[in-house]
């Protein structure tokens, strides 16, 4: 153990004690009731060149003031503060970091400064390593799909235990590939499972019913940051959030009917309500554009990594059939706008590798339901048909072909969505569309869901099925262990990247060594 993981681990026992360390005192004394709280512990994320975002959540109007340092006594502390945080924005808050130093623990503290009174909260400790500017061995963890199938909080397996098994594996930064709430999901006091068993749940309000209301989507914020496991997990890593379905509900596009548990039936009116909510309580950057609501995004991480976030969801067509021949409004998926912005991003790159964060497999089919009697209705990008690529298969022959024409190299697919994981390497000696370069998806989740899977893999880009393990069964609770999260190594030296899917205990179930095709000056 480094002693850089040494500080790390005395960091957040000193802020588990609630110790106040030196040079922090409230700024007006106070009884404890009076006093602001932070509610949901803090999180950090985006890391980007010398600037990082910090995030956390008051209890009533108030100011988040954070303090950070390279020293874990805090001796020269520098101080940003957020503008209110009131309840337009549940009274959550966020900071930018700026001008840290590169490659370096950075040790955080946060109190809440009541608008008021000026009474300030007891602080919150965080911790994170600032993005790196030259070569060094990289460590990141990627998993999706958190509190789905109505599988919640369980007090009697000590919650949800995988964040905890992540957090031991010390990853540089973490990527939520998607589904971080299940809006359309209930959490009941108690679920029926396999043989019998029965899997009993933390239950609130808010998650007593399908979300509608911009109330109720933060309230499915709220429920999965009253884990344990996660808010030490968020105080401790970085994270990168990115959304799927399940953060508006179940397989939403711009064609998605309702059902009868929904009172509210415009699903664009949800999905504005579902955003907002995401970016009220994802530890990012906010963008200005889409009206500030903008979710893809590229962020650097040294010479050897840059990770590119993908929005598969805000700018698709209606899920149909998926068999259009020729592009149009209906094959969108990435978007035109988007997907022009990956290929320009992705050519002008620099890194050695460059991770592909998607939300949903290129490869697996994923069906919504009928368009009509035997014609499949699909939400991803696969259509079941193993012919040339058509629908939203358009978008990704034009950029595996615009990738194959620059001579892109390195680039790596991670994803979730399925609830089972997966290694899939796609090559065009075995593929209908030939035009493009051998690369690998890697598939992983879900977190703290019911299991699925496994998946048939459409023929059309050539995949081939190198590892998968899946439940016995539709909706195996996580009782059965069927939970995973993937980890990627990269060598700082060879640039050598490893990928690992690991299950709940954090037990290596696949690996493989990926060798770059060119080294990097």
């Amino acid at each position: 153990m480094t002693q850089f993981d040494l500080t790390r681990r005395r960091i957040i026992q000193v802020a588990g004690a609630g110790l106040l360390l030196p040079g922090l005192a409230p700024a007006v004394i106070a009884a404890v009731q009076d006093r602001p709280k932070i509610t949901d512990g803090v999180q950090s994320g985006d890391l980007l060149g010398d600037r990082a975002v910090v995030w956390s959540r008051s209890d009533r109007p108030a100011r988040m003031v954070v303090e950070w340092d390279t020293r874990s006594m805090f001796t020269n502390p520098r101080r940003v503060v957020s503008a209110l945080a009131d309840q337009r924005t549940d009274f959550t808050a966020r900071v930018e970091l700026s001008e840290l130093p590169s490659d370096q623990a950075i040790f955080y503290r946060v109190q809440f400064e009541d608008a008021q009174s000026g009474v300030t909260s007891e602080p919150w400790f965080g911790h994170l390593r600032s993005a790196p500017q030259q070569r060094r061995d990289l460590r990141f963890v990627w998993s999706g799909d958190t509190v789905g199938q109505g599988f919640g909080i369980n007090p009697d397996i000590g919650g949800m235990r995988i964040y905890e098994a992540m957090r031991l594996r010390l990853p540089d930064f973490f990527i939520h590939s998607g589904d971080t709430i299940y809006a359309d999901g209930p959490v009941p006091a108690q679920v029926v499972t396999e043989g019998g068993r029965i899997w009993r749940n933390i239950t609130t309000e808010a998650k007593s019913k399908v979300a509608e209301t911009l109330d109720e989507y933060r309230g499915a914020y709220r429920y999965n940051l009253l884990d344990d496991n996660l808010r030490r997990f968020n105080a401790e890593v970085p994270q990168i959030w990115q959304w799927d379905d399940h953060e508006v509900t179940n397989n939403w596009s711009p064609s998605k009917q309702l059902d009868d548990r929904y009172k509210e039936k415009d699903i664009r009116l949800l999905a504005t309500r579902g955003r907002q909510a995401f970016l009220e309580y994802a530890p990012m950057r906010l963008q200005q554009a889409d009206n500030g609501g903008r979710i893809y995004r590229k962020l650097s991480y040294g010479p050897l990594l840059d990770v590119f976030v993908l929005d598969m969801r805000s700018y698709r067509g209606g899920n149909d059939a998926n068999l259009d021949e020729k592009p149009g409004p209906d094959t969108a998926f990435l978007g035109r706008q988007q997907l022009d912005w990956l290929k320009a991003e992705l050519k002008a790159s620099s890194a050695q590798w460059k991770v592909i964060a998607a939300d949903m497999p290129i490869g697996l089919g994923v069906p919504d339901g009928e368009v009509s009697p035997g014609v499949g209705r699909w939400e991803a990008i696969a259509n079941g048909n193993d012919g040339p690529a058509a629908g939203r298969e358009l978008e990704v022959a034009e950029l595996l072909g615009f990738l194959r024409a620059q001579k892109v190299r390195d680039c790596v697919w991670l994803t979730a969505d399925v609830h089972y994981c997966a290694a899939h390497h796609y090559q065009p000696d075995r593929a209908v569309f030939q035009d493009f370069d051998p690369f690998w998806e890697f598939v992983a989740g879900p977190l703290n869901a019911g299991s699925f899977g496994p998946n048939p893999l459409d023929k059309t880009f050539g995949p081939e099925l190198v590892f998968q393990k899946a439940p016995p069964a539709q909706n195996t609770s996580p009782f059965a262990g069927f939970q995973f999260f993937g980890e990627v190594n990269i060598d700082g030296q060879s640039a050598e990247l490893t990928v690992t899917l690991r299950d709940l205990d954090g037990v290596s179930v696949f690996e493989k060594k990926l060798v770059p095709a060119a080294e990097v000056a």
